[in-house]
């Protein structure tokens, strides 16, 4: 009734954010959120557990607490309370931003103090991080497309080195790294990923990588890659016990040092809502990012009460929505449920760890390049016929690019520098920034160079076309759109 009269109620008005799918559409959308971002979330805690000292056991509790916090707070992110959240479609999970200082604390402190004071270190940073977000957020402003398509193109090229890694196996001391049988099942993988997304229509097409990943997985049974000796020890039910390895303690170096990762990590966590913000059709502004930031670190602060580390939003979960236009919020909020699920119950979770590492690098190629192929898009619109800013983004990205192609490359500066040093999106966001100041705002250079360089990057972004909801976010509407 509402079309014959060209009248359009509130539901079709919903932006594509805040609508929901069918539920089987909803789980296995969600489904695939979670298989794009396990790998990252467990990783943290497989490299922080031994060096605390635990064994095969404590470890994998550590793992299933970092699922847990990982669900609660993509929650947080998703569908959020009073100020809290950018109510994104945002996965968050452990950072790896805090590994190396983590793995410091436990060398300086021993295996028995070294949780609990990684945990004290981790609730001070989070409580603060929680009470700088608002603060935080103005930055907002800083961030016009020739920085973020800067950031963003960065985002995606700093992942890619993880997708190679794990397309070689995953682990630089194992035998087979870098084999041939490794990499074949990834080149397998990435093949099948884009001959799905070719000739699948529909909500198939949009579900690509996750048939990707279970036909990989498939073909690594018979090839032997597939690993099931998780399945076969994990238990059925793993609640993460409260402070199971003894209250937080509280030391002001590491406090200081995990105080560092956060503000990294914020600083992360801004590039990519505004990156997620572009591709969705809603620009985070300073609301946005502010009660984005609040969740970052109020769930990083809830993660040590069951022995859970510092969580930022996954910057992977970007590329996913790039390709697959599915940019409900519900949807990743499944992913959290999933998440919480798979941190109570450690044969669920071993089920999603069946997938071989060389499988997901294969997907992970064609994720990780969404994101980059994004930023570029974002630069198209920044002006770039402009000398500086073709200077300004030439210099960031090539700062930014040194962890990446020469890790070693700072290995002489002093350990807490490495912190920011280490993360080329930090070091690339940050140099991008300056410049953009020092040549599109300082002097009489500022008033000429329009909107493109300075200004609300809400404001100067172009329009992104807006998929129509009919009270739900359809998914072969979504397919049917041409890639933004």
């Amino acid at each position: 009734m509402a079309a014959i009269t060209g009248q359009t109620s509130k539901e079709d008005r919903k932006h594509p954010v805040d609508a929901t799918l069918p539920p089987f559409k909803m789980f296995t959308s969600g489904l695939q959120h979670v298989a794009a971002s396990y790998a990252g979330v467990v990783a943290p805690p497989m490299i922080v557990g031994p060096a605390c000292g635990l064994g095969p056991t404590e470890t994998a509790f550590l793992m299933g607490a970092s699922l847990f916090t990982a669900g609660i707070a993509t929650l947080l992110q998703t569908l959020g309370f009073w100020k809290v959240g950018a109510k994104l479609p945002f996965v968050n999970g452990v950072s790896f931003a805090g590994v190396t200082p983590m793995v410091a604390i436990a060398k300086e402190h021993g295996a028995r103090d070294a949780l609990p004071v990684i945990f004290g270190a981790v609730l001070v940073a989070g409580v603060l991080g929680f009470l700088l977000a608002p603060y935080f957020s103005r930055l907002v402003r800083f961030f016009p497309p020739v920085v973020t398509g800067t950031v963003i193109t960065l985002i995606g090229v700093s992942l890619l080195p993880v997708a190679f890694r794990w397309s070689q196996g995953g682990n630089e001391q194992a035998a087979d790294y870098g084999s041939l049988t490794n990499i074949a099942m990834a080149a397998a993988t990435f093949l099948i990923v884009l001959v799905l997304r070719r000739v699948l229509r529909g909500f198939l097409q949009q579900i690509a990588i996750l048939l990707g990943l279970v036909a990989g997985t498939l073909i690594a049974i018979p090839v032997g890659i597939t690993d099931f000796s998780a399945l076969t020890k994990a238990g059925l039910i793993g609640f993460p016990t409260p402070f199971h390895f003894g209250a937080p303690q509280f030391d002001v170096a590491a406090i200081v040092s995990m105080c560092i990762v956060m503000l990294v990590c914020m600083t992360e966590s801004t590039a990519d809502m505004l990156a997620l913000g572009r591709i969705v059709g809603r620009p985070a502004d300073e609301r946005t990012i502010a009660g984005g930031l609040r969740a970052d670190t109020l769930g990083s602060a809830l993660s040590p009460l069951f022995n859970g580390f510092a969580n930022s939003a996954f910057a992977q979960n970007i590329g996913l929505v790039a390709m697959t236009r599915v940019r409900s919020r519900f949807v990743v909020a499944t992913s959290g449920v999933i998440l919480i699920v798979l941190g109570l119950c450690p044969v669920a979770a071993s089920v999603i760890s069946l997938v071989p590492l060389p499988v997901l690098g294969g997907a992970g190629i064609v994720l990780f390049g969404s994101v980059a192929a994004s930023g570029v898009q974002t630069l198209a619109g920044a002006a770039m016929e402009k000398g500086d800013n073709a200077l300004i983004v030439a210099a960031a990205v090539g700062v930014g690019l040194i962890p990446i192609a020469a890790p070693e490359f700072y290995h002489a500066f002093p350990k807490d520098l490495l912190v920011v040093l280490d993360s080329g999106i930090s070091t690339g966001c940050l140099v991008a920034i300056v410049l953009n100041l020092a040549f599109n705002h300082l002097g009489k250079k500022g008033a000429a160079d329009g909107p493109e360089a300075d200004g609300d990057p809400a404001e100067a972004a172009p329009e992104i076309p807006r998929q129509p909801a009919r009270g739900r976010l359809d998914g072969d509407e979504a397919a049917a759109s041409p890639a933004h």
